[in-house]
């Protein structure tokens, strides 16, 4: 697969702020990233609120970073226009992270209510990689069964559960492990991500 360079990162309204801010940090500072779609929903703004304390409808990608980022580009989850909405636009690959269940049933549906859920049809119409971090615990039937549709339809289920081999320190060490492993999936292994090595032979 080639190294992707322009990414969709979708944030939906499941626990996990933390994780989309670590994945919106690395995608920024990686100089093979030459563009960042963010959309982040309505519902995203209020987890971001309570679990982060950053508040606001505008600028939210810019305070998680704490700086402008110029290849940054932000839309509003109700912009069916935006560019990301169109096959013809020339999108990578698209990570949601957090991924609720609510937006994860719409998109195994093909339910394309807000320009997330479109642009992740567009991404399974393209057959480009699409990434579903959901979150949720305990999954029932439902919540099984469309990450079964999602699945078959091509996109990577890819649940939000932290890494304990590499003796995490803190939240953000597990949150950031979690999304070293993501991009990984798509062609940007991090600098300084933890691989495992089995024990030698004696």
């Amino acid at each position: 697969m080639p190294e992707p360079s322009n990414i969709t990162l979708a944030v939906t309204g499941a626990s996990g702020s933390i994780y989309a801010a670590e994945i919106l940090r690395a995608l920024a500072a990686d100089t093979r990233v030459s563009k960042i779609n963010f959309v982040a929903s309505d519902s995203a703004l209020r987890v971001f609120a309570e679990e982060l304390k950053i508040s606001g409808r505008t600028n939210l990608a810019e305070k998680i970073l704490g700086a402008p980022c110029s290849k940054l580009q932000h839309h509003t989850e109700t912009d069916i226009g935006a560019n990301i909405a169109s096959g013809s636009y020339p999108t990578d690959a698209m990570i949601i992270l957090p991924c609720s269940m609510g937006t994860l049933a719409s998109i195994a549906n093909g339910i394309a209510q807000n320009l997330i859920h479109r642009a992740a049809d567009v991404c399974l119409k393209e057959n480009r990689p699409l990434i579903l971090c959901v979150r949720e615990t305990p999954f029932n039937r439902i919540h099984l069964r469309n990450m079964q549709l999602a699945s078959d339809a091509g996109a990577t289920i890819f649940p939000t559960i932290p890494t304990l081999y590499n003796h995490p320190q803190s939240t953000q060490d597990m949150a950031r492990q979690f999304i070293h492993r993501v991009l990984a999936h798509i062609g940007l292994p991090q600098p300084g991500a933890y691989q495992w090595q089995p024990d030698e032979t004696p």
